[in-house]
């Protein structure tokens, strides 16, 4: 696919994401309890709600007004776009919060959601827009908020105990650009301790699609120093991780245990994967 055909393809993945997460959210807020999210610690689905909602918001905000910088909501915090009425809606400093998940929460981040889906329909792929990567594209903020729905769409329907899994070749996209623009970004926040050459495979198993490493379905990477970088695939590597595009992706994100693929080689050493690339 060409990058535009690429863009729109990424259009229809956000829209069936954010979707996804919608209506668990809405069956939650039907239930009368908002359960806990086992992949996200600390928080309930009502919290997840929140957060995607409050990116969501952010995003739009960045990419409509042209910022030069991230948005300050204490500056100004009607990009949020909140009712008038919140009484009811839980509060980040007092989470998890299990009690029940209010209807019009669940209706602001469809709002929220639809209003950056719209925006990204209206911009091109390769319109300005301040990120905190070095490509500073609207078509970054796609790529990166499809993945970020796809991830958190999988944390909230696991709160309910059947997760499905991440679109393959949506998946197979999000690991390499884990490997491209994660986990520097990662390693740079947490101050992660330089690597000492360690090489990790990661294999997929289910076919081929977008994004899938090197047109191989095979991604190897080596932490040398301060650096994440691919290399040939015919390089050794200290582990290697197999399974489906969708497991690999849930793996880097820390949803998976590496017990859920097949491991090979040193498991100590991809232990230490974790360390030097933290999940984010």
């Amino acid at each position: 696919m060409d990058r535009l055909s690429l863009f729109h393809h990424g259009l229809s993945l956000f829209h069936g994401e954010v979707r996804a997460f919608e209506a668990v959210a809405r069956r939650v807020a039907r239930a009368g309890a908002s359960p806990p999210v086992p992949s996200c610690p600390g928080w309930s689905v009502s919290d997840l709600v929140v957060h995607l909602g409050s990116v969501h918001r952010g995003v739009a905000h960045i990419i409509e007004h042209r910022l030069t910088g991230p948005p300050d909501p204490s500056a100004d915090p009607s990009f949020a776009g909140l009712p008038a009425d919140t009484g009811d809606w839980p509060r980040p400093e007092s989470a998890p919060n299990p009690g029940p998940l209010p209807g019009s929460l669940a209706g602001w981040f469809a709002e929220g959601a639809s209003a950056l889906e719209a925006l990204f329909r209206s911009r091109g792929p390769d319109q300005p827009a301040w990120t905190w990567s070095r490509e500073r594209t609207t078509g970054f903020w796609l790529r990166v908020q499809t993945i970020e729905a796809a991830v958190h769409r999988w944390d909230a329907e696991n709160a309910l105990g059947a997760p499905r899994p991440v679109d393959a070749a949506l998946a197979a996209d999000a690991v390499t650009h884990s490997f491209e623009v994660m986990a520097p970004w990662s390693r740079t926040r947490s101050a992660a301790p330089p690597g000492t050459g360690e090489r990790y495979r990661f294999r997929r198993t289910d076919g081929l699609g977008i994004g899938a490493g090197v047109g191989t379905g095979v991604w190897t990477v080596c932490v040398d120093g301060d650096a994440v970088r691919l290399v040939p695939d015919e390089d050794p590597c200290d582990a290697e991780v197999s399974g489906t595009a969708s497991e690999l992706m849930l793996f880097l994100w820390g949803r998976l245990p590496a017990d859920r693929l097949t491991v090979t080689g040193d498991r100590k050493a991809l232990d230490r994967y974790a360390v030097l690339v933290p999940p984010v």
